[in-house]
C-alpha cells in the first residue's frame, strides 16, 4: 500500500492508473474519504467490500466527473434530477436515479437504482478526469473505513484503519482535512417529487428552492442506500447524546458549554459547519485515547445541524 501526501499531477495519473488496473485508491472529497475502485470493474469492487466489511446488497455511490456523466450511467430522468445536478454539482449530493445499462449489480446492491455524485474536491475531480482519460467512467466509492464505524475525514484515519486489509498496489491519497466532514445528502429522484433518504449539507430548503418542489424526508424507504442503517457512524466508546458528562468521559459540546472537572474535551465547535467538519475526527480521538463513554451534546436547529442529529443518533444506537 503506498499513502501518498503530495498528490501532484503524476501522482494522481499514477492512482487513476492503478484503478484501471484493478486496484482500490482512497482519495479525498470535501465530505468524508472515499474507497474507489473502477465502478465498471466486478472483481475490483468485490474488494471495496471485502476491505470494509460491507454487506454486498448496500448499493456504492459512483462518482463522475460532471453532469455529462449522468448520460454513461442512468435511465430515464426527471426534470428536476437535471435541475439540482446543475445547481449542486460538484458538492454534497448524491443523486439515486434509475440506472442505466451500465449499472450492473455488483456496484447498485441488485437494485434497479445507481447513487451518482460529482464531488467538490480538486484531487477527486482530478483523479475521475485521469481515470476517464485511460478509458474509465467512473469510480464506486463508500466512505474508506470498515462497515458501520467512523467515517475518515483525513488520510491518516484512512490508513490506521484500513492498512492491514489493503494491498500494496493500493494507494492512500492525502488531500487534506475533509472540509464538510459529514457525508452527502442523499435524494431520491425516481419519483414525482424528491425524497431525502440522508440527510445532509444541501438541505430541504435549498432542494426546493432550485426544483420548485417540496422535498420530503423519507424514513423508511424500499431503496437502500448507504448510512441508512440504525446503527452506523459509530466509535468503539459508547456515545450519550445530550446528558451530563463524568469524569473520565470524553465531551463533545459547542464552544460556549464549560469542560465539567475530570471531563476529557474532545471538540468544542463554534459553528454548525465546524460542528461538522470537527465531529468524526473527535469520536476517532476518543477511541485513540481508550475512552469509553463520550457525551456529546446536539446542537438544534435545521439544516445541517440535523444532519449532525442524524449521524449521531444512529452513532449512539
Amino acid at each position: 500500500m503506498s499513502f501518498l501526501s503530495k498528490c501532484s499531477t503524476d501522482t494522481v495519473h499514477s492512482a487513476a492508473a492503478a484503478l484501471k488496473a484493478g486496484s482500490l485508491v482512497a482519495f479525498p472529497t470535501e465530505t468524508v474519504y472515499g474507497l474507489g475502485a473502477d465502478a465498471e470493474n466486478a472483481e475490483a469492487v468485490a474488494r471495496i467490500y471485502e476491505v470494509k466489511g460491507r454487506p454486498h446488497d448496500h448499493p456504492l455511490i459512483i462518482h463522475i466527473a460532471s453532469i455529462d456523466g449522468l448520460s454513461d450511467w442512468a435511465g430515464e430522468l426527471p426534470d428536476y434530477a437535471v435541475s439540482l445536478a446543475r445547481d449542486f454539482w460538484p458538492g454534497p449530493l448524491t443523486l439515486v436515479v434509475n440506472r442505466g445499462e451500465r449499472a450492473k449489480d455488483f456496484v447498485t446492491g441488485n437494485q434497479k437504482t445507481v447513487g451518482l455524485r460529482v464531488p467538490a474536491h480538486n484531487i477527486a475531480l482530478g483523479l475521475i478526469q485521469e481515470f476517464i482519460k485511460l478509458g474509465g467512467k467512473g469510480i464506486a466509492a463508500p466512505s474508506a473505513n470498515r462497515f458501520g464505524a467512523v467515517s475518515p475525514t483525513n488520510a491518516q484515519a484512512v490508513e490506521d484503519e484500513l492498512a492491514e486489509y489493503l494491498q500494496v498496489q493500493d494507494i492512500i491519497l492525502d488531500g487534506g482535512q475533509s472540509l464538510v466532514g459529514v457525508e452527502s445528502t442523499i435524494v431520491d429522484c425516481t419519483k414525482e417529487t424528491p425524497f431525502i433518504l440522508r440527510p445532509g449539507a444541501i438541505t430541504a430548503e435549498m432542494i426546493e428552492e432550485s426544483t420548485g418542489l417540496i422535498a420530503l424526508t423519507k424514513e423508511v424507504s424500499e431503496i437502500r442506500v448507504s448510512g441508512s442503517l440504525d446503527s452506523h457512524y459509530s466509535p468503539k466508546a459508547k456515545v450519550v447524546l445530550d446528558a451530563i458528562a463524568e469524569p473520565g468521559d470524553g465531551l463533545i459540546a459547542p464552544d460556549q458549554i464549560p469542560t465539567p472537572d475530570g471531563v476529557i474535551r474532545l471538540a468544542s465547535p463554534r459553528t454548525i459547519e465546524g460542528y461538522a467538519r470537527d465531529l468524526y475526527a473527535a469520536l476517532r480521538s476518543a477511541d485513540a485515547q481508550g475512552i469509553e463513554v463520550v457525551v456529546v451534546l446536539q446542537p438544534g436547529g435545521d439544516g445541517l445541524a440535523a444532519a449532525i442529529r442524524d449521524r449521531l443518533k444512529r452513532s449512539a444506537h
